[in-house]
């Protein structure tokens, strides 16, 4: 099996867990985190819009049956949804790159996506977005918008071309580094040593958490809710704290705890090559 039958059988499988997890379709007050960058996501499928003078930057479009409450978390916090110019995502799974082709087919915004995960994106198969990507990235590639510069940091092993996005705002006059991670999560079923359609997986993910460990932090994002408790500090933003957002601490613990999670199932796969994570 090549690798872009084995990573869309993946999207196929995470599109599966949706069912599972009502939180990814629940709907989420819309808000802005710091500076021109809002949270547009569900309760835990997160997506962010960073409003710039040329058009906006949409990260992430999540499920298609998603689309309605993405295009209606944009109006509520004043945005267009016809102002979207530039498509990005975390990676090539279906709950974050879902509705690629919706949005871009609505809006005329161009797609740009990290080289490896590209030809998922492209991808015919069941539940894939199958659309052209505009722009190929690569790590450290700048994706500039109206004075506003986003940069990606190829953070593999969660997917070959899993993308971390880092960006500075501006609030309450201190230039805040921005960290939107891609995932580093090994996730069930997962077959870490002894797969044949990803042997460097393994490699892949000690190269992302060096990354990971080596960025500076203000502000900590992900592609999920859950990574960055964006409830618990939704609420302490509605309670007057326009700084809730402002985790480094919190940052660094979260990588350190998902690089033990690795290095855990790493041992456990390396005794026993070739079977899934259980």
């Amino acid at each position: 099996m090549n690798r872009r039958v084995f990573l869309s059988l993946s999207a196929v499988a995470t599109s599966g867990l949706a069912q599972e997890n009502p939180e990814w379709h629940k709907p989420f007050p819309a808000f802005r985190i710091v500076g021109n960058l809002y949270y547009v996501g569900t309760a835990d499928l997160a997506a962010y819009v960073i409003h710039t003078i040329q058009g906006d930057i949409l990260i992430n479009t999540n499920f298609p049956q998603d689309l309605p409450l993405l295009k209606q978390s944009i109006a509520s916090v004043g945005l267009k949804y016809s102002n979207i110019s530039i498509i990005l995502t975390s990676h090539a799974h279906s709950d974050h790159d879902g509705a690629i082709a919706n949005v871009k087919k609505e809006t005329g915004a161009t797609v740009m996506v990290m080289n490896e995960d590209a030809s998922e994106v492209e991808s015919v198969a069941k539940g894939r977005p199958a659309t052209h990507v505009d722009r190929i990235l690569r790590d450290g590639y700048k994706v500039e918008l109206g004075g506003v510069r986003v940069i990606a940091h190829k953070t593999p092993g969660h997917t070959p071309g899993c993308t971390t996005w880092t960006t500075t705002m501006e609030e309450g006059g201190k230039n805040l580094e921005c960290v939107i991670v891609g995932s580093p999560n090994v996730n069930k079923g997962y077959v870490l040593v002894g797969d044949k359609k990803y042997p460097n997986r393994p490699d892949d993910y000690v190269k992302t958490f060096a990354i990971l460990n080596s960025m500076k932090c203000d502000v900590f994002l992900g592609a999920h809710g859950e990574y960055f408790n964006l409830k618990a500090k939704y609420a302490k933003l509605k309670a007057g704290d326009q700084m809730a957002f402002v985790d480094p601490n919190g940052y660094k613990t979260w990588v350190a705890a998902k690089e033990q999670e690795f290095q855990k199932e790493w041992a456990r796969a390396k005794a026993a090559p070739g079977t899934p994570k259980p």
